[in-house]
């Protein structure tokens, strides 16, 4: 790729994902993470970088509508529990309820992805986010 500092993109994905502690973000990881989250409530804030799959692993940490006084969000928004995030993020899992049986979950160890994005979510106090590109 002419004319692109390889150093200085890798150092600004290192920065931009850094909460807490220095992230190993390469280069290519920074050009195939296409997916923003935005924070609905902090418009100040940059958007965070999370791999194009985790559109579907959203759902793991979602708060449903009407569990919590928590409304129906629109197509592309979510709300997670700040709670939720920190119990998520202090335990190193997320739990999932069989579909077979409602009494058994599931602990899933969150990937290194994931714990920086609930970092990022319990340090900056959010909430209600919207993901897209």
């Amino acid at each position: 790729m002419a004319g692109v500092n390889h150093r200085q993109a890798n150092d600004n994905a290192n920065e931009m994902n850094q909460v807490g502690r220095r992230r190993s973000f390469s280069f290519w990881n920074h050009l195939i993470m296409p997916l923003l989250i935005h924070a609905i409530t902090r418009p100040d804030l940059p958007p965070f970088r999370m791999p194009d799959r985790f559109r579907h692993e959203i759902t793991y940490f979602m708060t449903p509508a009407g569990e919590h006084g928590v409304p129906t969000m629109p197509t592309g928004e979510y709300w997670v529990r700040l709670e939720d995030s920190r119990t998520a993020l202090d335990d190193g899992v997320f739990r999932l309820v069989s579909p077979l049986d409602t009494d058994r979950k599931a602990e899933i160890e969150i990937s290194e992805e994931q714990e920086a994005w609930l970092e990022w979510m319990v340090a900056n106090r959010i909430e209600h986010i919207r993901v897209g590109p």
